[in-house]
C-alpha cells in the first residue's frame, strides 16, 4: 500500500480500515485456541508486576465510559 486513501472509503472514518478490523476481530473470536491463550495471558498479567498498571488503565477507561 502506498499510504494514499481512496476517498470512497472515507466519511465519518475510514470504512476500509474499519471493515478490516472487524473481520480480524471476528476471525480471532472464532479461533478458540487464540482466545483461550489470550485469556490465560491476561489472567497471568493480573498476577504479575504490571498488575497495578493494568488496574490503573482499567480505572481510567471506566472513567470515560457512559453511565
Amino acid at each position: 500500500m502506498d499510504g494514499t486513501v481512496d476517498r470512497k472509503d472515507m466519511g465519518e472514518g475510514n470504512y476500509k480500515a474499519s471493515r478490516e478490523y472487524d473481520e480480524a476481530q471476528a476471525a480471532f473470536a472464532k479461533d478458540k485456541d487464540k482466545v483461550e491463550k489470550a485469556a490465560k495471558d491476561a489472567e497471568a498479567a493480573l498476577d504479575s508486576p504490571e498488575a497495578e498498571e493494568l488496574e490503573k488503565a482499567e480505572a481510567e477507561g471506566k472513567s470515560h465510559a457512559k453511565k
